[in-house]
Parts: structure tokens; C-alpha cells; sequence
């Protein structure tokens, strides 16, 4: 259902141009860890245990994929995560380039476009390996990633662990 949108199978007669009427579906603040800190009171802390978050958020997208007919699409807006300890990196996109920079020990990373590329970089997705000790982050071209796949650096960081 949503995968194969997000992996672009649109049907380009059926998809090419939305004409009304449709629907979609948006969604807001899962913010993963914020039930636990609500529950014992301490908003600044406490938003280590996802477990409850992750339930409602399976139990939304298992809602839609059985929804007849099926929306045009989904949008999910609002806080994905609650402010929590450990943060090392924030990922996101929008920015159609690839660009980022970092204040105090947080790196914020900007990933460009798999669609319209507004600046030099090729359209591709970010990949990142996360060990117990850091978060390494490569931008890679769909042409690459499709005949080489992640590169060799990269998953021997993952073997290390």
C-alpha cells in the first residue's frame, strides 16, 4: 500500500494529474516518548520508552492500509520524537540539497530530494548507520545505490558491531 507509492509506482495515466475528488489522510505528533514523560510528570526527562507510541503509530498505519478506497496519500506533520537524552542527530529534508550544521553536540543533517533536485546534488537517498558509538551518515545517488549498493565503508561498520 504505502511502500509501493513511496517506492514511486505511481501508474503515470492514473497518477500523472489529481483531479477532484480525493481524499488523503494526515496524521500528527506520534512524539515518541512523550506518553512516559506525561505519565510520570516530567516533561524534560523520561522519554526513553517509545513501547506506546509505536503500538498507536502501527495501529494509524494498519488503519489506513485497509481503508476502501484508498487515499491519495498520507502526510504525518508535528513532533515525530520528544526531546530525549542521547540525541546525537536530527535528519530531515525538505530543503530539496543536501546541507546541515551542528550547535553544541547536535548535527543537523538535510538530506536532498529523491524528486526535483533544486541544487547540484543527484536525486538519492541518505544512508546512515548508527553503532554505539557514532552515527555515520553518507548521501548516495539512487544511480549508485542501485548497481553498487552501500558502499563497503559503510557496511563494514555495521559487521564491527
Amino acid at each position: 500500500p504505502y511502500g509501493a507509492r513511496a517506492a514511486g509506482l505511481f501508474v503515470c495515466n492514473d497518477e500523472c494529474q489529481w483531479k477532484a475528488p480525493f481524499y488523503f489522510i494526515q496524521g500528527a505528533d506520534p512524539q515518541f516518548g512523550l506518553m512516559k514523560a506525561w505519565a510520570i510528570g516530567d516533561c524534560d526527562n523520561g522519554g526513553d520508552e517509545w513501547e506506546e507510541e509505536i503500538k498507536l503509530t502501527e495501529q494509524a498505519v494498519q488503519a489506513i492500509n485497509q481503508l476502501n478506497p484508498k487515499p491519495k496519500f498520507f502526510v504525518l506533520c508535528g513532533d515525530l520524537i520528544h526531546g530525549m537524552p542521547g540525541i546525537k542527530a536530527v535528519f530531515s529534508g525538505h530543503y530539496h540539497r543536501n546541507a546541515g550544521g551542528s550547535y553544541k553536540d547536535l548535527e543537523m543533517v538535510v538530506s536532498s530530494a529523491i524528486g526535483c533536485q533544486l541544487g547540484e546534488d543527484t536525486h538519492g537517498l541518505r544512508v546512515v548507520i548508527v553503532t554505539a558509538e557514532k552515527i555515520v551518515h553518507r548521501y548516495c545517488s539512487l544511480n549508485d545505490l542501485s548497481s553498487q549498493g552501500i558502499e563497503k565503508e559503510l557496511m563494514d561498520l555495521i559487521k564491527q558491531n
